[in-house]
């Protein structure tokens, strides 16, 4: 019998997966805060950009050698297993699935219910009941169509990258030449160099905004075990996609800002970038960037649901976690885990209830549940280039010890973010509570469950 799901997947579905996941709704309205937190200088703004991608183009690079080497079933769980044994693969494995990609994926849906309501016109969509029950419904067609056609939802990957793409790519080239012929580039540039003396304090706090912009691309690797000639692909899915999010950054906030002022940017928020649409396409363009918008959110909602999926059910086929013989179960007609599908839903459905307890403030106070697991997860990301640099002896100096070092550089950017949040105590907590909920679940002697199929 087979100890993996099928392989399914290209090396385009696999790109798909890193552009998509990390380009959602957050990189529309990214542009105003980084000049912001740069007083407006562009070139601070766009060194902030070039900084806060080094952990994720440096992390996938590193990513890319693991998986050269290690194929088993979700890279992530390989490879720190592979690293600090069974049970270290085992806890993050069990903190990704529990804390990472559902509770995200119950964001996703209600931010795609948020933007759906400001489409329909709705003046004061945060907490409308329709919102919530968009949420639900985009939740369930997510999770539905992954499990009764995972090639369907693999193309509906691909095809909501590329449109997300599309105003992206068309702001940033028709912005950029805009703002080279009327003059706005240059006077943007000259005013910058003639301020850099005093803007370079402010240049810490932008890279971390423009590094949590990046956060994302690590999803691909849960369907390692899904993607044909893995060994091959996924290096090049992981480094292809990284630079095709990182220039489509750049272009577009080049685009932004080649636009208008930047003190106008800094001045009018998260309405620039409507501002920006308006002027270079006409009065129709904010609408038609807030379909952008939702396409894009439930883009990313499609990879963060089918990362849920895979999680479990890579932990299950180990003997390990909750249940393990019914989740390691895969139906014979859609070719996917069942048990796992419907473990990750209860538990994405589960956090949605929690993000509207805390939207509702019915804690006490308002709990970013997207932010929990960011200091344990990059904390995971260091140990792993750490061991990268001791273990791979048979690399060069650059690709052995300089690259993880700009990945671990690039972690440490957002470990800072994450450290410097008020809530942080809470969040570590939280964090500690759930590896120590997962050993609850740990068996020493387990070992791997054979895949069965059921009708």
């Amino acid at each position: 019998m087979e100890k993996q799901l099928e392989k399914k997947y290209g090396l385009v579905t696999a790109t798909a997966m890193v552009v998509g996941v990390v380009i959602g709704s957050g990189v529309f309205f990214k542009a105003d805060d980084v000049l912001t937190l740069t007083k407006g200088n562009l070139l601070v703004a766009l060194a902030a950009w070039t900084i806060g991608a080094l952990s994720m183009i440096f992390g996938a690079l590193c990513f890319a050698e693991f998986a050269q080497r290690i194929e088993k079933s979700n890279g992530l769980v390989d490879y720190s297993e592979k690293a600090y044994g069974k049970m270290v693969g085992y806890l993050f494995g069990w903190f990704k699935g529990v804390v990472y990609f559902t509770p995200l994926s119950a964001i996703l849906s209600w931010v795609a219910g948020l933007y759906t309501m400001i489409l329909l016109g709705s003046n004061n969509p945060a907490n409308s009941p329709m919102t919530w029950l968009l949420a639900m419904a985009y939740m369930l067609m997510t999770y539905l169509i992954n499990f009764f056609a995972p090639v369907l939802a693999g193309r509906l990957q691909v095809g909501s990258t590329l449109i997300k793409l599309v105003p992206l790519i068309l702001v940033g080239l028709v912005g950029l030449v805009s703002g080279l012929v009327n003059g706005v580039t240059t006077d943007n540039f000259t005013s910058a160099m003639g301020a850099m003396g005093g803007a370079g304090g402010s240049l810490a706090s932008a890279v971390v905004a423009t590094a949590f912009a990046y956060e994302g691309w690590i999803v691909a690797i849960t369907i390692n075990s899904e993607i044909k000639d893995s060994k091959r692909n996924l290096p090049l899915a992981l480094t292809i996609g990284a630079l095709i999010v990182f220039a489509v950054y750049v272009l577009y906030f080049l685009g932004v800002a080649s636009v208008l002022p930047t003190t106008e940017i800094v001045s009018q928020g998260d309405h620039a970038v409507a501002m920006a649409s308006t002027a270079l396409f006409g009065r129709l363009a904010s609408t038609v960037l807030t379909v952008f918008v939702v396409i894009s959110c439930l883009g990313t909602l499609n990879g963060l649901v089918l990362s849920s999926i895979r999680v479990p059910f890579s932990l299950a086929i180990r003997g390990q976690g909750p249940f393990p013989e019914l989740l390691s179960r895969v139906n014979e007609k859609t070719k996917m885990p069942s048990g796992s599908t419907i473990f990750a839903a209860i538990l994405s459905f589960s956090y949605l209830a929690l993000w509207y307890a805390s939207i509702n403030e019915s804690f006490g106070a308002y709990i970013g549940l997207d932010e929990i697991p960011i200091v344990m997860v990059y904390g995971l990301y260091i140990l792993l280039y750490l061991w990268y640099m001791k273990s791979f002896k048979d690399l060069g100096l650059f690709k052995r010890f300089v690259i993880p070092s700009l990945a671990i550089l690039g972690s440490l950017i957002i470990l800072y973010g994450g450290i410097s949040n008020p809530s942080i105590g809470i969040y570590l907590a939280v964090s500690v509570a759930v590896l120590l909920l997962g050993l609850v679940f740990y068996r020493k002697e387990a070992s791997d469950i054979q895949v069965k199929k059921v009708s």
